[in-house]
């Protein structure tokens, strides 16, 4: 399956804005505590999660894109072996460059820790995340080790933290950044002002920036795969490994999706407008396998288009703490690695403001 470019129904949208209900804080949690309380959940989550780490959503409230130019990069205009593709390249790594800090540097949330609490006790086994920031490893890194960890969250749309070139070579992201400083001095020496005085231009959600009109992408040189020097090639077509729009997602990552929704007996949906079909299939599968489904996101979904949904509306860094809190009773106090979950996180949403006038290239 090809990643397209994410749509809510117009209709969807109208219905969202007249059908909205406000919930009390006390309903939310206990309803979302109810519905986790027999265990054996299956969680997705979306970009809303990680917006008070400071990680931009690509849709605000309303449903609608926040960046009103919104234009992505298509996986195969990124990956073409000419003269175009070298300057989807270029574009694309100069922004990415200047953007992926502060996705690097982001921390979790209160949302990302009570959702690590509800893993490490076993009330949610496992995490199918479409973000590409790694919080959610983050977040439960001093408890559960790198394998653990895999085996426990699914990155349905792959992950910024690491890049591979068209000949299969990994390496780790920050590895490349390094070599894209090296051989961009002079925006190195940007990058390093904007650090030194704090005033990062204003970053995307998949981790690119917006720079002014004018800027010289033609200029930028993205560096050649180290190990295919190796083998006698040259080759600079490298890509993070986000699923980009009009990529596939592989299929083992694909199959594991389904696989973990048929393992878990219910379904919770968190901080996602479910636009991404990669995402909404996964709530049908669970729909046609009988199993109950509920969604906590501020804002319109696709899943108002199935009936059988049940959507709570609240920011879930209001309401996890306390869910955890209800459904674990005691043990949230009494074990210690849970109650410090439950005391961290930052909160540091991105300003609030709609002001890209470029249209940008991304990923997922």
């Amino acid at each position: 399956m090809r990643v397209s470019v994410p749509t809510i129904p117009d209709a969807v949208l109208r219905n969202a804005q007249q059908q909205k209900v406000t919930v009390t804080h006390a309903f939310a949690v206990d309803r979302i505590a109810r519905f986790l309380a027999r265990g054996n959940a299956a969680v997705i989550t979306g970009a809303g999660v990680s917006v008070d780490s400071g990680i931009r959503a690509y849709r605000g409230h309303k449903g609608s894109y926040l960046n009103p130019n919104y234009k992505p990069i298509f996986y195969h205009e990124l990956m073409e072996p000419n003269a175009r593709g070298a300057g989807f390249r270029q574009r694309y790594w100069l922004r990415s460059y200047l953007g992926y800090p502060p996705v690097r540097d982001a921390q979790p949330n209160p949302t990302h820790f009570a959702l690590a609490a509800l893993q490490h006790s076993s009330v949610t086994p496992h995490i199918i995340t479409q973000n590409v920031d790694g919080l959610h490893h983050k977040a439960i890194s001093d408890i559960w080790d790198a394998q653990r960890r895999k085996e426990g969250i699914l990155e349905l749309h792959g992950t910024l933290h690491r890049v591979k070139c068209s000949h299969g070579h990994e390496m780790e992201r920050q590895k490349f950044q390094d070599m894209l400083g090296e051989a961009n001095p002079q925006w190195k020496a940007f990058m390093e002002e904007l650090e030194r005085t704090n005033s990062r231009p204003r970053t995307n959600p998949d981790g690119d920036v917006v720079l002014p009109a004018g800027t010289r992408y033609d200029q930028f040189i993205v560096p050649e795969c180290p190990s295919c020097l190796l083998e006698n090639r040259r080759n600079s077509m490298i890509k993070p490994e986000v699923i980009f729009f009009g990529e596939s997602i592989p299929s083992e990552v694909r199959d594991r999706s389904f696989d973990i929704v048929d393992q878990h007996d219910r379904l919770f949906v968190i901080g996602t407008t479910l636009a991404t079909f990669s995402a909404f299939r996964l709530v049908k599968h669970a729909i046609q396998q009988h199993k109950p489904v509920l969604v906590l996101n501020v804002g319109p979904t696709r899943a108002r288009e199935l009936a059988v949904v049940e959507t709570i509306e609240i920011p879930a860094g209001a309401v996890l703490r306390d869910v955890v809190k209800q459904v674990l009773g005691s043990a949230a106090e009494k074990n210690r690695t849970i109650a410090q979950m439950l005391e961290s996180g930052v909160v540091r949403p991105p300003p609030d403001d709609y002001d890209d006038p470029i249209p940008r290239p991304t990923g997922l």
